[in-house]
Parts: C-alpha cells; sequence; structure tokens
C-alpha cells in the first residue's frame, strides 16, 4: 500500500448492493470518491453465493474510471467471511471492509486470511487495505488499537446503527447521542495516522439535515462519510469543497511560512492573524480538498 492509496481523498463512501448489476455496473457516472460494494446487510442470507460470484466479475470486468473499490464482507462470526476475502482479493478490490470490528484481534484474522489470498490469486503483497467499521461501545472504546492494529489499515469508521441501539440511545435531531463515539474514533484515527468516516445519513430526502451532520463532521475533523444514495454525493462534497476565502489563505499562509522559515522565522502574521509552520499541514490538506473538488488549478498542490 503506498502513501498515495493511503491517503487519497475519501469525501464520499457510498453502499451498492453487489447484487444489483445494474447500479453496481454504472456507479462511478455519480463520481463517488469510494464505493462499498456490500456483501452483508444488502444481501439476503439464501443469496450470499450468487452476490459473492457478482462481487468478482463486477471486480474483475467493470471500469470504475478511478473509483476506489472496497468491499464490506460478511460478520467474522458468519460461515461467510473467508469466501468473502478471497473473492475480493481475486477481484481486485482496493481495500475490504471489516464490519462490527470489536478487537485488533479481528483485524489480524481478516490480515491473515488477506495476505494468504493475495500469495494465492498473484497480487503484490500488502497492496489490499483494510478499514474497520466500530459499530458496538466496546469497539469505540478500542479505536486506537484497532486503529494501530495493521500497516494496511487506512481508516476507521463509525456505523452507528448498532451503536446505538447498544447503547440504548435515542436518535436526536442534533446527533448528540454520537457526540462521545464521533471524538474518540477521530482521536484514535488522528493518533494512529489513518482516516476517519462518519456514518450514514439514512433519510435520503432530506438533504439539509444531511448538509447539517456532514458540516458537523467536517469541521470536527472527519476525512468522510458513508452515504447509501447518490442522492447525496454532491451535498457531501460541496460541504467538503473549500471556499474562495480558504483557498487564499491557505495559499497566502504556505507561501509566507515557507518564504519566512528560510530567514528562520517560525511565527508571522498572514492576512491580520497570526500563523505558525505547524498550520502549514493544514492549509496543503486544503488545497488537495480544492483540487480533488475541482475549483483549485494552482500549483502549490
Amino acid at each position: 500500500m503506498t502513501d498515495a492509496q493511503k491517503n487519497r481523498i475519501r469525501r464520499t463512501m457510498m453502499f451498492l448492493n453487489t447484487q444489483r448489476a445494474a447500479l453496481v455496473k454504472d456507479s462511478y457516472v455519480y463520481k463517488p470518491d469510494s464505493v462499498l460494494l456490500d456483501l452483508e446487510d444488502a444481501v439476503a442470507e439464501g443469496e450470499k453465493d450468487s452476490a459473492r460470484v457478482q462481487l468478482y466479475n463486477t471486480l474483475k470486468y467493470v471500469d470504475y474510471h478511478g473509483v476506489e473499490r472496497f468491499v464490506r464482507i460478511n460478520g467474522l462470526d458468519t460461515p461467510h467471511y473467508k469466501e468473502d476475502i478471497r473473492a475480493s482479493v481475486a477481484g481486485g478490490a482496493d481495500g475490504i471492509r471489516i464490519p462490527k470490528t470489536e478487537t485488533k484481534n479481528d483485524v489480524a484474522l481478516v490480515e491473515e486470511l488477506v495476505e494468504k489470498a493475495e500469495k494465492e490469486f498473484g497480487r503484490p503483497v500488502g497492496s489490499t487495505m483494510l478499514m474497520a467499521a466500530l459499530e458496538s461501545p466496546r469497539a469505540v472504546l478500542n479505536a486506537y488499537e484497532i486503529a494501530t492494529s495493521s500497516d494496511r489499515m487506512m481508516g476507521i469508521a463509525l456505523s452507528a446503527g448498532d451503536f446505538k441501539r447498544t447503547m440504548h440511545a435515542r436518535q436526536t435531531a442534533d446527533g448528540s447521542e454520537l457526540a462521545t463515539a464521533r471524538g474518540l474514533i477521530i482521536m484514535a484515527a488522528r493518533a494512529a495516522g489513518i482516516m476517519a468516516f462518519d456514518t450514514v445519513y439514512t433519510n435520503i430526502d432530506d438533504i439539509a439535515g444531511l448538509r447539517r451532520e456532514a458540516e458537523l463532521i467536517r469541521d470536527m475533523g472527519f476525512d468522510g462519510k458513508s452515504l447509501i444514495s447518490p442522492k447525496q454525493i454532491a451535498t457531501i462534497h460541496e460541504v467538503f469543497t473549500p471556499t474562495e476565502k480558504e483557498i487564499s489563505r491557505a495559499e497566502h499562509l504556505i507561501l509566507a511560512v515557507e518564504e519566512n522559515k528560510k530567514k528562520g522565522v517560525g511565527v508571522l502574521v498572514v492576512d491580520g492573524a497570526m500563523v505558525d509552520i505547524a498550520m502549514v499541514e493544514g492549509a496543503y490538506r486544503t488545497l488537495t480538498l480544492a483540487k480533488a473538488s475541482g475549483v483549485y488549478k494552482g500549483g502549490l498542490v
């Protein structure tokens, strides 16, 4: 796994029912950053084998035009996950999402099977990324342990449905029932140097509510959000697109700090505000997001 693979922009990760051939075949036209080809909740128990065949053929023969392809395998408490991993790796998936991850041991089990499959199907060892879905209080409390459990781990994601159920929590308009979990997950991800993704917004017709939640998790520091409908992509991308003012400030900050660094000056004033060298990383991230969103054509990234 290269740094470019690990750190690419992932504002949107769209779940797709692997059995719906027309949907998975053409999903790239909606331009999500990543797709999550689902073998778990979207597939009925009696259809797991046929979904796995569909998955392999989709991965092998459908051109996604640069859209990243992750597979959500079935849970480690089912009889399906081992073959899910083999089909995912054989087809050439970019990564695997582990549902209901509770501990580092869950990750170690999947990693062992992924490496075995890479060798079996002639894929470069280490090329298949992992991400973990945290769906319970225990998982959230183990977030840092999970985030640091493998060099393949590129991100951890909150999955709120089961989490709220096991917490006996009520759903609120402002998401207060998820505040602690979101905070722990983003801190664990940042401490581990990987990405953090928020849970899906289930009301696909409530675009205003989606926008409010996307703005909340953006401001908390999340890298992106899982989603369940193409209708949600544009809103999330818009929320994560820096404004002209933010782009201009980022450019000024980078240029000013780099120029003054040559002079040995670590703290200076840019656009009326005090900044230091430590803020350059955030400025580069702003420009990278702007470039991915198509609103920045400059040469600093």
